[in-house]
Parts: C-alpha cells; structure tokens; sequence
C-alpha cells in the first residue's frame, strides 16, 4: 500500500517549490520520496498483474 505519509510530503515540497523554491536538500529528499512512492506504485501494480486470471468462456469455433 502506497504511504499518505509520502504522498503528503511530496506534495507539500511541490507547493514549496512553486512558492518559494526547494534547498538543495529538499531536492534531494523530494527525489527520494518519489523513488519510494514510484518503488510502491510498481509493487502495487504487480501484485494486481500477478493475481489477473485470463479465462475464456467461449467454446472453441468450428468452420462451416
């Protein structure tokens, strides 16, 4: 699951940096939250990839 925590404070530095602008350690720490919450999203859209099941219903066609 994806962390508010993380989303929060990255939204919270891209207001600043709109604002006022970022320190060069606020840049750093906004990179770093957003590899972790890129890290999360892609975990989270595998494990749903992973549990999808194709089945098809259909009976096989046969030519006339």
């Amino acid at each position: 699951m994806i962390d508010a925590k993380i989303i929060e404070k990255i939204n919270e530095l891209a207001r600043k940096k709109k604002s006022t602008g970022l320190t060069p350690a606020e840049e750093k720490e906004r990179a770093r939250l957003r590899e972790i919450y890129l890290e999360q999203f892609r975990g989270q859209l595998r494990q749903q990839l992973d549990q999808i099941e194709i089945v098809d219903d259909e009976e096989p066609r046969t030519k006339h």
